[in-house]
């Protein structure tokens, strides 16, 4: 299983950054069924899984520009707010996540409007 995992991710890797995006990682998780076989339990290659970063403004040495969910945890980190319970999201702050979102859909499928 891990194997054939390891080369989605590397399918996806190459196939993103045909598209100008960087996958920096993401995360499989796994568990076990009933009958005890391993299987994957959440959401593999997306925005909240990834890191998902720009081609054209990956610099070594630096914090990246994202298309995923980091914006979102520099925005808790600099409000004082990561790791506080029943933190209500601006509404600027949700429109800017999502369109980091869709910014990644459209680059990586070519397809707009969601």
């Amino acid at each position: 299983m891990q194997v054939v995992e390891a080369d989605r991710f590397i399918q996806a890797r190459e196939y993103a950054e045909e598209r100008g995006i960087i996958i920096a990682d993401t995360k499989f998780e796994f568990g076990l069924d009933e009958a005890g076989e391993i299987v994957l339990v959440d959401e593999v290659l997306t925005p909240d899984s990834s890191r998902f970063w720009p081609a054209d403004k990956y610099a070594i040495g630096r914090g990246q520009a994202s298309y995923d969910k980091q914006f979102l945890r520099d925005w808790l980190t600099s409000s004082s707010l990561k790791g506080v319970d029943g933190v209500a999201m601006p509404e600027e702050i949700a429109a800017e996540t999502a369109g980091k979102y869709r910014e990644a859909f459209t680059k990586i499928t070519g397809q707009s409007g969601l």
